[in-house]
């Protein structure tokens, strides 16, 4: 599976952004879907998960209630809506597939996409 992330861009606080994931190869609904970001000097963190049929998500407590992650398999795609953005959200975001034995927060991830540069403003 190759993953290519996009969307990202220069916004103010508050404002909004859509991030998608475009998937290529076969077997995309199989796979659990996850966004991770990296700030600058930080370390990667996780932000969301979905499931492979989208019926469970998983969000970071740092953006609960502010982003929504969401996919649409029929286009191989996985989006991270991001709403009320904050200037700590600045960081590469990066896509990621893989699966899980148990709960989503236990998922472990085997392709990994470039990233797309988020940067929020004051």
């Amino acid at each position: 599976v190759q993953l290519q992330a996009s969307g990202g861009g220069l916004v103010q606080a508050g404002d909004s952004l859509r991030l998608s994931c475009a998937a290529s190869g076969r077997a995309f609904s199989n796979y659990v879907m996850g966004w991770f970001r990296q700030a600058p000097g930080k370390e990667r963190e996780f932000v969301a998960a979905i499931s492979a049929r989208g019926g469970t998500t998983f969000l970071a407590h740092s953006v609960q209630g502010r982003f929504t992650i969401s996919r649409d398999n029929a286009e191989n795609t996985v989006y991270l809506q991001m709403s009320s953005l904050k200037p700590e959200d600045t960081a590469v975001y990066s896509c990621a597939a893989g699966s899980r034995s148990g709960n989503l927060a236990g998922a472990d991830y085997y392709y990994w996409g470039q990233g797309t540069l988020v940067t929020v403003s004051s």
